[in-house]
């Protein structure tokens, strides 16, 4: 199994501080905010279902927000109310991933968080021939509890991981442990946008949210990077 791609330190500062250079209020990246303020507030108070079309409308415009709505995916053929089975499943008590971050990745918690992803992805299934894929399940659970990076494109690309699983949450934890100091700095600085004033409050991102950040600018570096090399090449042949 492959390992996760290390970076120097100075990149990893550089990848974030890209990452923040593109983070305002009404940008794409403070989606993520709104959401995850918006879950982390509801738990807290134990009003997840209180007003359950509001949390699917919440979910659903972040994940659309997040590209979870394009081309063939099962979500653009669905109304909001596809996410109702999984609402009541992070509300109920049988969802005990909220309080996980990367630097409290045990195995026992690195196996909650993949029981918590197939349990999105059993709560997800309409019985049909898509399933919800890594990308999505990671996504909500990023925009939910935080506690793991979204593993899409950019992040597979950049990290060098490919499924979510037991490995690449050790990688990840690895990662963590080697350069912690820098991802709980930044993870203590940066606060996410509220949504009632676009100004930043009081709650900080956590350590997964940083390392999903860091992994993603580098996938759409190199992606980038790739895009560029094909164009000469076409040129080069012209």
């Amino acid at each position: 199994m492959k390992a996760i791609d290390n970076l120097s330190k100075e990149k990893i500062k550089e990848n974030i501080k890209s990452f923040k250079k593109d983070c305002k209020s009404l940008s794409r990246y403070a989606s993520f905010d709104y959401c995850y303020n918006y879950f982390q507030e509801r738990h807290k108070n134990g009003k997840m279902i209180d007003n359950i079309q509001l949390s699917c409308l919440q979910l659903g415009f972040y994940l659309a927000s997040w590209g979870m709505y394009r081309g063939s995916t099962f979500l653009l053929q669905k109304s909001v109310k596809v996410f109702e089975p999984l609402i009541k499943y992070i509300a109920s008590d049988e969802c005990d991933a909220w309080d996980i971050d990367v630097n409290e990745y045990t195995d026992d918690n690195i196996e909650k968080l993949i029981k918590c992803g197939e349990r999105i992805e059993k709560e997800l299934d309409v019985h049909e021939t898509k399933k919800a894929t890594d990308t999505l399940v990671t996504k909500i659970m990023l925009g939910v509890f935080g506690n793991v990076p979204a593993f899409d494109n950019y992040f597979r690309l950049g990290s060098g991981l490919g499924k979510f699983n037991k490995h690449s949450l050790s990688q990840i934890k690895a990662f963590y442990e080697t350069n912690s100091e820098i991802i709980s700095g930044e993870a203590e600085n940066i606060k996410t946008f509220e949504y009632n004033n676009g100004v930043k409050g009081n709650r900080i991102y956590t350590k997964a949210k940083i390392i999903d950040m860091v992994f993603f600018i580098k996938g759409l570096e190199e992606d980038s990077k790739k895009k560029d090399a094909e164009k000469l090449k076409k040129l080069e042949n012209k």
